[in-house]
This record gives C-alpha cells, structure tokens and sequence, in this order.
C-alpha cells in the first residue's frame, strides 16, 4: 500500500499543478516559454525544402486585418506566401511567433506575403489585438471573414503552409517551428526567383 501511495502522491501533485495552471490561463505562457527554448536548440529549425507532391492551393476564402477590412486571398495569387494558422491560447504558436517576426523582418515582403491567420474564436478578438500590442509585433495579423478552405481546417496548430508563385502547397511545417535561419530565408529566396 505504502509503494501505491508513494506513486500516487507525485501523480496527483502534477494533475492538481496541470488544473491550477489551465484554470488561471497559465498553461499557455509555461508552454510558450517551454517551446521557445526547445526552438533555440535547432531541434525544430524549418525545413528548407519542397513537398514531393505539392497541392494546388484553394485561393477560394476571404480574411481580414484586425481593423475589419476585408481582403480576398486571391489577392496574393502570384506571389510566395507564408501562411500561419495559430491562436493566443496555443504556448507552440506563442513560442515560435518571434522567430516568424524576425524572418518578417529579414525578407523582401513585396516578394514573399506573410498572413499570419489567427483562429481564435470571434469573442476572443480583443485577445489577439492585445497579444499583439503587448508584443510589439508588426507581423499582418489575419483573422478569418467567414469560411475557410478545407485546406486550412487543420488538425494541429501552429501550420504552417508555404504556398509558391504558381499557387502550389511547397512546404508545410506542423507544430512550432524556428523559422529565422539562413537555411530557409534562401529557401524562401529560390522561390521568389
């Protein structure tokens, strides 16, 4: 009885410390700080190559910017785009959201469109206008207008999708992702050539 017990104790000290931290709103900030050190390891950097069997992406869905203002995707036909689906409650997105602000910063963006697509639900809108702010991104910031393709009904998030000039699905990274590196800022290059 006395081995069961001592078994139990640390098992029901890290459930009670598990509820705790999701009932306060903690969770998301221990697994965001979590991911951010495993990202700087280099375990999770992005791959910087193609998909085998490349999908031809749905272009057919509209989103908006955090002021309202509508944009239909097919506006970014042409170009690459870097397409991140996240949510401020998700610590991998929240990890990895820096290392995507500073490859934001680093790459031509007339070249290569970054939509950074957050899926939190309509009431929590305020959350990822405030998320933002309090981090100083600059990153456009998306959120849906009404449906979205079924490509982008994912089942993990962060995704994130590189979609070439000729509006094919190159590169997908599930999960949070180191995506400043040099390897994929050429990466990112070769494709706009």
């Amino acid at each position: 009885m006395t081995q069961i017990l001592s078994w139990l104790k640390p098992l029901l000290g890290a459930f009670i410390l598990i509820t705790l931290l999701q009932v306060t709103g903690l969770m998301g900030s221990v697994s965001s700080y979590a991911q951010s050190a495993l990202l700087k390891t280099g375990v999770r950097n992005a791959k910087a190559k193609t998909l085998k069997n490349a999908e031809t992406f749905d272009f057919n869905f509209t989103i908006r910017d955090l002021n309202g203002k509508r944009v239909p995707f097919e506006k970014y036909k042409g170009k690459v785009i870097f397409l991140n689906l996240w949510a401020t409650w998700c610590g991998p997105c929240r990890g990895e959201m820096p290392t995507i602000q500073s490859l934001y910063e680093k790459v031509d963006t007339s070249a290569v469109k970054f939509v950074i697509l957050s899926i939190d639900r309509d009431s929590d809108e305020a959350k990822v206008g405030k998320f933002v702010s309090q981090y100083n991104y600059t990153l456009p910031i998306y959120r849906p207008s009404g449906y979205l393709t079924k490509q982008l009904d994912v089942d993990y998030i962060p995704t994130t999708l590189i979609i070439s000039k000729e509006g094919k699905i190159v590169s997908k990274e599930i999960g949070g992702t180191n995506f400043d590196t040099a390897k994929f800022r050429k990466y990112l290059l070769s494709l706009t050539q």
